[in-house]
């Protein structure tokens, strides 16, 4: 179907219809095509990789100490020997607030 610009101004919406039920809307200025309302396709749905659970399983080890903390030779032999120069922190001292007294 063809549409003037005034046309398709004042009927969008069902010219939006239109295209979303597989026809082609085309808006004239004058007799001069100048657009094209047509529906969007669908994106194609994401294949996602086949997945076996527990493929991996018994393939994988670790030692009790892998989440343990790394001694200050082990840092150094990893090249972050930089964080064993710093000063260790301090706790912060945390001061109460002062309340004010009364004065009677």
């Amino acid at each position: 179907m063809a549409y003037t610009v005034h046309q398709a101004k004042t009927q969008f919406s069902r010219l939006l219809k239109e295209a979303e039920a597989g026809k082609e809307v085309i808006v004239t200025r004058g007799k001069k095509p100048v657009a094209r309302i047509v529906p969007i396709e669908p994106p194609p749905e994401e294949k996602l990789p086949f997945r076996l659970l527990g493929a991996y399983r018994g393939k994988i080890s670790w030692t009790e100490d892998a989440l343990a903390p790394l001694t200050d030779q082990e840092l150094t032999e990893m090249g972050w020997g930089y964080m064993t120069e710093a000063p260790p922190l301090e706790k912060p001292k945390i001061e109460k607030p002062k309340t004010p007294s009364k004065k009677k």
